[in-house]
């Protein structure tokens, strides 16, 4: 059964971090994560945000990830879904995919 919406978030800053030298800026990493998955799981809603680290925030939980990142707990960017962490640091894509496809993404290829 999928479920609905699932939330997809990207952690990060706009300094790329120092353990993750000739990677995706982290806003990178959320364009391409957005376009990625749009093209593999055409027509299925999901949502994707962006949260920037080093930026005030507003939400409590938000607040608690980017102490998580800034305190070395986590690599960013960080990428959630649905609050499970997919990965960090360098974002390969296959573990985002097999994660919409265990929530009933189905894909046209």
């Amino acid at each position: 059964m999928k479920e609905n919406n699932p939330i997809i978030e990207v952690f990060g800053a706009d300094v790329i971090c120092a353990s993750c030298v000739n990677a995706p800026s982290s806003k990178d990493t959320y364009e391409w994560l957005q376009a990625a998955i749009s093209r593999k799981f055409p027509n299925q809603s999901f949502s994707i945000r962006y949260i920037d680290i080093e930026q005030p925030l507003d939400s409590e939980r938000d607040k608690e990830w980017a102490e998580r990142i800034n305190n070395d707990e986590f690599f960013y960017p960080l990428v959630l879904i649905n609050n499970e962490v997919i990965g960090e640091g360098y974002i390969q894509i296959q573990p985002i995919f097999s994660t919409l496809e265990k929530l009933g993404f189905t894909s046209t290829e």
